[in-house]
């Protein structure tokens, strides 16, 4: 492939001995891998039944190579939510950012959707995930890849980070920010990245993963960890970002990261400014294609130390009950029963849904937004005046009296949670035919019925006695065969 001149003297230059390796590896075939939904399946048990030959990745347990020409996105598996298609390196941040069940999480710049799918299987359906993006058109991919992966306590928003941060002051766990960047080191795995990259600034990109870090910085809690990372080589964006952020955030200070994996520890020396000074860059990592199986990726894990004493505003949950401790429990539970009363009748056709379907209930809280039904993560704050795609987990829509479980609602479920399902094995032909939205021939007792792939659902079907009527969504069906 042809690089950028300017782009090649300037690695020269960083590289120099190293340089000729590095270009080597922008003529290899990129390494392409997977990720294992262990929410669904273990890892185990995913490589007995897959066909694809793989080798695991080495900083994540559920990071798989695939070898090349092998198809994994034409799997019926993948429909199924059993794996996501992610370039190794990128799987690298969220392992790093130790997240643990009943956290709260913020994957600020979230599509499309790769790391905020590794966090909610470490937080085993505990806590909440907050999946921010600001572009519209790619946060319809990520609730897209969210729902398909059984998400169901995650919050999808569409949001400048700063409007986020004066709602969500002092409020995560954990956050991870991976910045938009002049995408260096996806250069060989995406011709377009490579064409387009004179139009990028160093200068411009700093200043605007600054500016993020900023935001992300007040949303943190103190004895929270934050991770950033590009994937990008330029020292600005990269060490040169994390310095500048420890100058102004006396607070913040970086932490280790994994050795003998192949990552380079970052290099302080390439940023003028700051190469004197004790800021510890060297505990920064970078992910170089010619030292890794993947490609080019910078991480930073910083942490904010904890305070004497703390003090953040008050936040409201989604029912209105406030969540400080001082709070007068008679007051909270009136309050909370008040909301009880008022959806009682409205979530009525919901109920019903639930009694006549599912085996076992679907625990609360329940949140009704026009005709769309959620459950919500408990402690989640108030979201009035922000722009949220997914409240939680999207359970379906109350119609003409009715309730239609929704997509999402199916992929989150398991088959014996359901009183009528239906499975085919991933080489019979009906599932290709559910999956482009046709009818099935089969008999069975009448009403909704779980179509699943051996055990793993699908989607929904309504069965009339004699047939299934195909209920996988419109925009979601396949257009050939796979």
């Amino acid at each position: 492939m042809r690089l950028p001149e300017k782009f090649v003297g300037r690695m020269q230059a960083l590289l120099k001995e190293e340089w000729p390796a590095a270009l080597a590896s922008w003529e290899r075939q990129p390494y392409q891998g997977l990720r294992v939904n262990t929410m669904k399946i273990s890892t185990t048990e995913f490589q007995k039944r897959t066909p694809f030959e793989l080798e695991q990745v080495p900083w994540t347990e559920d990071g798989f190579y695939y070898s090349y020409g092998a198809r994994p996105a034409k799997h019926p598996y993948f429909y199924a939510g059993l794996y996501y298609l992610q370039e190794p390196s990128a799987m690298a941040p969220a392992a790093c950012l130790g997240v643990t069940p009943g956290d709260k999480v913020l994957d600020l710049c979230a599509a499309p959707g790769g790391k905020s799918t590794q966090i909610l299987v470490r937080l085993c359906g505990e806590g909440i995930l907050v999946s921010n993006e600001i572009n519209m058109a790619r946060a319809r991919a990520l609730t897209w890849n969210l729902e398909r992966w059984g998400a169901y306590n995650a919050v999808i928003t569409n949001e400048e980070p700063q409007r986020l941060g004066q709602r969500f002051a002092g409020f995560f766990d954990k956050i991870l920010v991976d910045a938009p960047c002049s995408g260096e080191g996806m250069f060989s795995r995406d011709k377009r990245a490579c064409a387009s990259w004179t139009d990028y600034s160093y200068t411009a990109c700093s200043k605007l993963q600054n500016d993020i870090l900023e935001q992300a910085a007040k949303m943190l809690k103190p004895g929270g960890r934050m991770i950033y990372s590009t994937c990008t080589f330029s020292p600005e964006e990269n060490e040169g970002v994390v310095a500048a952020f420890l100058e102004r955030h006396s607070e913040f200070q970086l932490c280790e990261l994994p050795d003998g994996l192949g990552w380079a520890e970052g290099q302080p020396q390439w940023v003028q400014n700051f190469a004197a000074k004790n800021l510890q860059l060297h505990k920064t990592r970078r992910l170089w294609p010619h030292k890794v199986r993947g490609e080019g990726h910078f991480l930073a894990l910083l942490e904010k130390l904890p305070e004497k004493v703390q003090s953040h505003p008050q936040i409201e949950s989604m029912a209105g009950i406030d969540s400080s401790e001082s709070m007068n429990k008679a007051q909270e539970n009136k309050r909370a029963q008040g909301l009880a009363e008022i959806n009682e009748k409205k979530l009525a056709p919901f109920a019903a849904f639930l009694e006549e379907n599912l085996i076992s209930p679907i625990p609360g809280p329940f949140f009704v937004l026009g005709d769309y039904v959620y459950r919500i993560p408990i402690g989640l704050p108030a979201l009035n005046g922000l722009k949220v795609l997914r409240f939680g987990w999207f359970l379906g829509s109350l119609k003409n009296g009715r309730f239609e479980p929704s997509q999402a609602l199916a992929l989150g479920l398991r088959k014996e949670n359901v009183q009528r399902s239906i499975s085919f094995l991933c080489t019979d032909d009906e599932v290709i035919r559910y999956l482009k939205g046709e009818t099935l021939f089969a008999e069975g007792q009448k009403g909704w019925t779980l179509v699943c792939v051996e055990e793993f659902p699908l989607g929904w079907a309504k069965q009339t006695g004699e047939n299934l009527k195909n209920n996988y969504p419109p925009s979601w069906r396949l257009t050939e065969d796979i």
